[in-house]
């Protein structure tokens, strides 16, 4: 039994396409790309030096400029904060005296707990404030 070039290449994509799924690494895909793109070379009749220079360059290139661009994503930080990340430095309405043991501000629309951030310093209803973390279900504000 003879198999076609091209039905090697695409065993080598599938081949190199389950690494990709089971480790998350996307070099595989790229290599997987390569290799299909060799494949269709095979198909249209090129001979085996062109296969593998097809899937060479085919592959560099990828993880050559995809490989930058996943990076530069992964390690920028989301453009939006949800949750108490959210409220940092929102501003609040004091509610009920606020202090370094406690009282009440409006927040967001919601009536939260909160302490200063510094313990010596209070701040009377009406005041408005900074809402410096969220630390449990307490705001802490100055």
């Amino acid at each position: 039994m003879d198999i076609d070039a091209w039905v090697w290449w695409l065993i080598g994509a599938v081949g190199l396409g389950i690494p990709l799924v089971l480790t998350a690494m996307p070099e595989f895909g790229m290599f997987s790309a390569g290799a299909v793109t060799a494949a269709i070379t095979a198909a249209l009749g090129g001979g085996v030096v062109t296969q593998v220079l097809v899937f060479v360059v085919v592959s560099v290139a990828l993880i050559a400029v995809v490989r930058p661009i996943a990076n530069r994503h992964r390690n920028q930080r989301p453009q939006f904060a949800s949750g108490v990340d959210a409220l940092r430095g929102r501003s609040a309405v004091v509610l009920e005296r606020v202090d370094g043991s406690g009282g009440r501000i409006k927040l967001a629309g919601e009536i939260w707990s909160a302490r200063t951030l510094d313990a010596d310093t209070s701040f009377e209803p009406g005041q408005q404030v900074d809402v410096v973390e969220i630390d449990g279900a307490t705001a802490v504000v100055m």
